[in-house]
């Protein structure tokens, strides 16, 4: 699933790119217009496009400096993938934790399932 896991990377890569440039139009368009739609955060939790777009929309841009390791994608067969990934924030010791599961629809790749997380001290 080599095709699965390079298209997959471009659009997380798209995505990280506008959740760091706080750019919510494009991070909403990449969830999964449903309301099975999913998003569980460090302290919330969303379910339905429109409680992830609503949230998204209210929420102050990430600290500067935002680093990503670690970063997995998994295609588990044309139409599913996931992406996990840790990260960080310059002088902050937590270490972020983020999973994603992709599904191809007929729009494209969108996010059905986020989950972010953090271990504090890490």
């Amino acid at each position: 699933m080599p095709g699965v896991v390079a298209e997959v990377s471009a659009v997380f890569a798209a995505y990280e790119a506008a959740l760091v440039a706080d750019d919510t139009a494009t991070m909403n368009e990449l969830f999964w217009e449903s309301p099975l739609a999913v998003r569980f955060g460090l302290a919330d939790a969303q379910s339905g496009h429109e409680a992830i777009a609503r949230w998204r929309d209210a929420q102050p841009p990430l600290p500067p400096g935002r680093t990503l390791a670690d970063t997995r994608v998994v295609g588990l067969g044309e139409d599913v993938a996931v992406v996990t990934t840790t990260f960080r924030y310059p002088g902050r010791r937590a270490l972020g934790r983020q999973s994603q599961t992709w599904a191809r629809m007929a729009e494209g790749w969108r996010i059905v399932s986020a989950h972010v997380s953090e271990v504090p001290g890490a």
